[in-house]
């Protein structure tokens, strides 16, 4: 399957670790999905929390679609995930007794759809950071090894 993200979150594999993930369908309002189509979105700093059995994503970033000739939408509006019910209650035990994290990880087109990939996520401590980056240098550095004996 190729990368059809639209839209990624970058610094959550970087700064935590990604135990599970789950598509859920998003909840948008009138010009959104065009503006989510241009690109026009951030997933920068965003979450999803469980509010009343039900879940929202906060902090996602939706410019206004420029060419919208109606009244424009809040660009930090919180937005719900459509999940069914025993989705939401497992994802409810893993935040409460596990004290995990619900990280939006892309958002995409299924079928004409909006999809975003919601990880289950365990916060890096900075030493943990430093590892990956010493693992990624390591890497690297045999790959060039490699690309100079041929």
């Amino acid at each position: 399957m190729k990368d059809d993200a639209v839209v990624t979150n970058r610094a959550a594999r970087r700064d935590y670790f990604i135990l599970e993930s789950m598509e859920a369908g998003l909840e948008l309002k009138g010009s959104e999905v065009k503006s989510i189509r241009a690109g026009k979105a951030s997933l920068a700093e965003s979450f999803a929390k469980i509010d009343d059995d039900e879940i929202f994503l906060y902090h996602m970033h939706v410019s206004p679609y420029e060419y919208n000739s109606q009244e424009a939408q809040d660009p930090l509006r919180p937005k719900k995930l459509l999940l069914h019910r025993r989705e939401i209650d497992y994802f409810k035990v893993q935040v409460l007794q596990k004290r995990l994290t619900l990280i939006p990880l892309k958002v995409y087109f299924k079928k004409g759809l909006a999809k975003v990939e919601v990880g289950l996520a365990k916060g890096k401590k900075h030493y943990d950071k430093r590892e990956a980056i010493k693992l990624k240098e390591a890497e690297r550095a045999m790959t060039r090894a490699k690309r100079s004996e041929i």
